[in-house]
């Protein structure tokens, strides 16, 4: 059955997070390795990285996942943007590999005034260029978006032609329950999340499905808008939930919280998905 974690922060260093984590109740953690909206990337000394894989044990959190900064477009017309998102997602990788991560999830972006096609060609093209070369251990995944404007990765369709295109990578998937759920694909009942299921397979195959999001959603379903509401509070609702947690095709991937709440909601969320984990998983902790 899937591990539960939550997204954690690494002010005052990478080994904070672990203890964050732990007190959010987590058994993987997801983290920033930099400031989410900037281009700089810090070192992580040698130092840093022993009290990193040391806090780990001492928490039992099982595994780490790297979330990629905020401003990465490799859709982008705009060379600086694109060759600067290129050279960001290199570095991440390459010092996420370095702290054990498995993999490191990013947004694609937007094509802007470009057509679809021509920004989904630019997007392979970037990927090609971050992955050329590359031996790092950590993985490099795709996330689902909930397709506002013009971004690109809200539609399976579309994921389907970039990881054709770049069948030569490892690339993976990261599913956001909020972002599907907004680009109009149902989790509404088992019947419906079956069919999501499905559709996901025909066109990506669920083998590419590495780490969940679990998030509910604060605004409606098709709405195409990124709102992410804490497990129950949203419109996706809690039933749903326990349906996707037990989902035979879904017992080996891990799923993390990115939700508005703080610890307290945090911990009490984490404890219900628990509950609604058909078996205990790992070492039980409050």
């Amino acid at each position: 059955m899937p591990l539960f974690g939550a997204h954690v922060s690494i002010a005052g260093g990478i080994d904070k997070a672990a203890e964050r984590a732990y007190k959010h109740g987590c058994e993987v953690m997801q983290i920033f390795l930099q400031s989410p909206q900037t281009f700089k990337t810090p070192q992580t000394t040698p130092e840093q990285t022993k009290k990193f894989f040391v806090s780990l044990k001492k928490y039992d959190i099982q595994r780490v996942y790297v979330h990629a900064p905020y401003l990465i477009n490799l859709a982008s017309s705009n060379n600086k943007i694109r060759y600067g998102s290129i050279g960001l997602i290199r570095k991440n990788l390459e010092r996420a590999s370095g702290l054990g991560s498995v993999a490191l999830m990013t947004h694609i972006g937007s094509y802007g005034g470009e057509d679809k096609e021509k920004g989904l060609n630019t997007v392979v093209q970037s990927l090609t260029k971050i992955l050329k070369g590359y031996a790092g251990s950590c993985q490099l995944l795709l996330e689902l978006s909930a397709g506002s404007g013009k971004i690109i990765g809200s539609q399976f369709e579309e994921m389907k032609i970039i990881l054709a295109a770049i069948h030569d990578y490892p690339i993976g998937i990261c599913l956001d329950t909020a972002h599907i759920f907004a680009s109009g694909y149902s989790l509404d009942g088992a019947l419906n999340i079956n069919q999501t299921l499905k559709v996901f397979d025909k066109n990506i195959g669920l083998s590419k499905l590495k780490v969940i999001h679990l998030n509910d959603s604060l605004v409606p379903f098709g709405s195409k808008k990124d709102r992410h509401a804490d497990i129950g509070d949203g419109k996706i609702g809690l039933q749903n939930f326990k349906v996707l947690i037990n989902h035979p095709k879904l017992r080996a991937i891990d799923m993390i919280l990115e939700t508005p709440g703080g610890v307290d909601r945090r911990l009490q969320d984490m404890r219900l998905l628990k509950t609604f984990r058909a078996s205990t998983v790992g070492k039980k902790r409050e």
